[in-house]
């Protein structure tokens, strides 16, 4: 597991769900700060938010130093006997993490959402962190109450997964049913949709209409579910087709998810991965962890 930090809360959070989650695959847990010069001019965490002002190269690097220190001491303390290693490294943000997820199992990354200021995540640096690594990618947004230190087993929520029919499902809906699976919680698989504008008045004149394409998106959902239902027969699988503008079902069903996951589908270009709209908008608004899931 490796996880992306730069000192800012949401960073902090990341770093304490990664804990949690290599605890749960008995996975070693990698901290990393990346040193992007000149994108990082000051960061909070080293007393400087009040007074933000240019800050020398060396300044920071012993600020980085400090919290990477600080935030492996918290995480040895709250997940005793969870191996964890923590580095400082040169270079583009994104272009690093993402070598460092290459090994790993996940890559996390705190995630302020949407009208924060800009940071580590969700800006150019995270986008573009997302689009360049097949290793999936988890943001996580800091808690409204402090998480205590585990004491007990935890009762997980359904992992949801916003699935499109239309697309090659195998790598999202394999990695939805292995994290239900190891919760030991149930899979809940949401598409949305609505007739296409081509439709016009169709509904009007014929109401069967929108009865036949429901059915024909529930029998695809249904299909694609099936495999992955005989593979995890111990996972509870529930589909639900719902009508509306996709993102915004698939926001909704997320409010009460413990882990949601999207999928982006790999650009073969130089422009990079494809991040569509769907999985942009819950990015920006669900509350939950996202894990962002590569597909061909």
């Amino acid at each position: 597991m490796t996880v992306g930090v730069d000192g800012f809360p949401e960073s902090r959070a990341a770093a304490d769900w990664a804990a949690r989650e290599a605890v749960l695959r008995e996975a070693p847990l990698r901290l990393v700060h990346v040193e992007d010069w000149p994108h990082t001019p000051f960061m909070p965490a080293f007393g400087r938010l009040e007074n933000a002002g240019p800050v020398g190269a060396e300044e920071l690097r012993r600020g980085a130093d400090a919290v990477l220190e600080e935030m492996t001491d918290d995480v040895r303390r709250r997940h005793p006997g969870l191996p964890v290693s923590a580095r400082r490294m040169p270079g583009r943000a994104a272009a690093v993490l993402a070598v460092q997820a290459a090994d790993s199992q996940m890559l996390v990354l705190g995630s302020r959402g949407r009208g924060a200021v800009e940071g580590f995540l969700l800006g150019s640096v995270g986008i573009a962190t997302v689009g360049l690594t097949a290793t999936p990618v988890v943001l996580v947004r800091p808690p409204r109450e402090p998480v205590p230190a585990p004491a007990a087993p935890v009762a997980y929520r359904d992992v949801m997964v916003g699935v499109d029919v239309r697309e090659d499902t195998d790598a999202l809906l394999g990695f939805a049913f292995e994290e239900a699976a190891r919760r030991g919680c149930a899979v809940r698989a949401v598409h949305g949709w609505s007739l296409p504008f081509a439709f016009g008045y169709a509904p009007q004149l014929d109401p069967g209409v929108r009865q036949e394409v429901a059915d024909g998106i529930a029998e695809a959902l249904s299909e694609r579910l099936s495999s992955w239902r005989r593979r995890y027969p111990s996972v509870k699988a529930e589909e639900r087709v719902l009508v509306g503008a996709p993102a915004v079902q698939v926001l909704y069903e997320a409010a009460d998810a413990d882990l949601v996951a999207v999928g982006r589908r790999i650009r073969r270009a130089p422009v990079g991965g494809h991040l569509g709209h769907v999985a942009h908008a819950v990015l920006h608004h669900a509350t939950a962890p996202v894990a962002v899931i590569a597909h061909d």
